[in-house]
C-alpha cells in the first residue's frame, strides 16, 4: 500500500483473505485518515487495534498507546529546562511511562464480539 488511494483495494484484499484483525501503526498519514480505516474497518467487519485512543473514539475496538497528554507534560518539562538555560543536547532521552488502554464496547458488540472482564478491569476508558 501507497497511500490513501490503495485503502479501498487493500481492504479488498483482507476481505478475500480472510484476516481475522487490523492493527494500525502510528503513521501521520494513517492518522489523517483514521476515520476512513475505522469506517472500511467496520464495513468489513474487522476489529481494528491502533495506538490512538482517536481510533476507538471514531468507532475502532481498541487502542493501546502512549498517553499523549502525558508526554505532551514532559515535552513541557523540558522547554522549561531549556527555557532556564540548559542544553537540549546535555538533556537525557525520556521514554514515555503513562500508557492508557482505550476499549470501545459498541464495536465489539457489533462485531459480536466479547470482551474478558479481565481486560476490561485494566482498560482506562471503556466507551459503552
Amino acid at each position: 500500500m501507497q497511500g490513501p488511494d490503495d485503502f479501498d483495494q487493500a481492504f479488498a484484499e483482507v476481505g478475500r483473505e480472510h484476516v481475522d484483525g487490523l492493527i494500525v501503526y502510528p503513521s501521520p498519514m494513517l492518522f489523517t485518515e483514521r476515520a476512513r480505516i475505522v469506517n472500511l474497518a467496520t464495513e468489513h467487519r474487522l476489529p481494528s487495534m491502533a495506538t490512538g485512543r482517536e481510533f476507538v473514539e471514531l468507532g475502532g475496538l481498541m487502542a493501546y498507546g502512549a498517553s499523549i497528554p502525558d508526554l505532551h507534560r514532559q515535552a513541557g518539562t523540558y522547554v522549561d529546562k531549556i527555557l532556564r538555560g540548559a542544553q537540549p543536547n546535555e538533556l537525557p532521552v525520556q521514554q514515555p511511562t503513562r500508557f492508557e488502554l482505550v476499549i470501545n464496547l459498541n464495536t465489539a458488540d457489533a462485531l459480536g464480539l466479547s470482551i474478558p472482564t479481565s481486560l476490561l478491569v485494566l482498560a482506562n476508558e471503556v466507551i459503552e
